[in-house]
């Protein structure tokens, strides 16, 4: 029911592919950003920022992947999915 009606609002198993790549590479400045402006409070309140932001990713991938079911099964995937899926003919 809410994979069905985020396909309907236009978001695509690459949007949520995108998300979950742009929140790795967002972990990764969260934990940096903590440890330079946040003087005094640790490598501990670093790497907690890391990891919450981290945890994002698997969603967004767990998305994509439920967002790429739904779309085989209707029919919108793009093509260039389905034409790298197609079984090559022998020569």
């Amino acid at each position: 029911m809410i994979i069905k009606k985020m396909h309907e609002m236009g978001i695509r198993s690459e949007h949520a592919y995108l998300a979950a790549m742009t929140s790795v590479g967002l972990s990764v400045v969260a934990w940096m950003g903590s440890m330079k402006m946040e003087h005094g409070t640790g490598l501990a309140r670093a790497d907690r920022w890391g990891i919450f932001v981290g945890e994002w990713a698997p969603t967004f991938f767990g998305l994509g992947l439920a967002l790429s079911h739904y779309e085989q099964q209707d029919g919108t995937l793009t093509a260039e999915v389905h034409e790298f899926r197609q079984p090559r003919k022998a020569g």
